[in-house]
C-alpha cells in the first residue's frame, strides 16, 4: 500500500495550505504542531479591525472545505493526520475572544490558554465535536468538528478569563 504522504507535494498550493505549510508533515503530534504554526498567522490576522478578522476566519473555513477535500482525494484518506488547515481555522476562531473583547493580543496568557484550550477540543473531542468528526464526511466532515472545538474553545477561553480574573 502506498504511504499516502507520497502523494503529496507542497509545491500544489492546495497540499501546501492543507498541511499548515509543511507543519502538519511533524512525525509527531502534526495536529498540535498545526496548531502552532497557526500562531503566527494569528499575530498577524488579530493586527485587522474586528470585521476584517471575522471575514477572514470565514473565508479560511469556506476555503478549507475545498483545501482539505482536495487533499484527501488526493492522498487517498479522509482527513490524514497531515491535513491542519482545519486547526488552522478552529484556533484562529478559538481566540476570536481577545478581539472581540478588545484585549492585548500579545497577552501570552490569553494566548497560550486559548492554544491549550483549542487543543483540548480538538483532541478530546465532546459531544458534539466527536459526533460531527464520525458523521460528516469530505471537506466540510474535516473542517466541521475543528470549527465546533474552536467555538467550544473560544467559550472556554472567555470563561476561564472572566473567572480568573484576567477581565478588569
Amino acid at each position: 500500500m502506498t504511504n499516502p504522504l507520497t502523494l503529496i507535494s507542497l509545491k500544489n498550493p492546495w497540499h501546501l495550505l492543507a498541511t499548515g505549510f509543511g507543519s502538519g508533515l511533524s512525525p509527531i503530534v502534526p495536529g498540535t504542531m498545526g496548531t502552532l504554526a497557526a500562531v503566527p498567522f494569528y499575530l498577524l490576522l488579530v493586527q485587522l479591525p474586528l470585521p476584517l478578522y471575522i471575514v477572514a476566519v470565514i473565508i479560511s473555513c469556506v476555503i478549507g472545505i475545498k483545501i482539505c477535500q482536495i487533499t484527501s482525494d488526493d492522498m487517498g484518506v479522509h482527513d490524514h493526520g497531515s491535513i491542519v488547515w482545519d486547526e488552522f481555522a478552529g484556533f484562529w476562531i478559538t481566540m476570536l475572544v481577545v478581539p472581540l473583547l478588545n484585549l492585548d493580543a500579545l497577552d501570552w496568557k490569553w494566548l497560550v490558554t486559548g492554544f491549550v484550550l483549542f487543543r483540548f477540543f480538538d483532541m478530546v473531542k465532546p459531544w458534539p465535536i466527536g459526533w460531527l468528526d464520525k458523521r460528516v464526511h469530505g471537506g466540510l466532515g474535516i473542517m466541521v468538528d475543528d470549527i465546533v472545538a474552536g467555538v467550544m474553545a473560544g467559550i472556554a477561553l472567555y470563561l476561564v478569563g472572566k473567572y480568573a480574573g484576567w477581565l478588569v
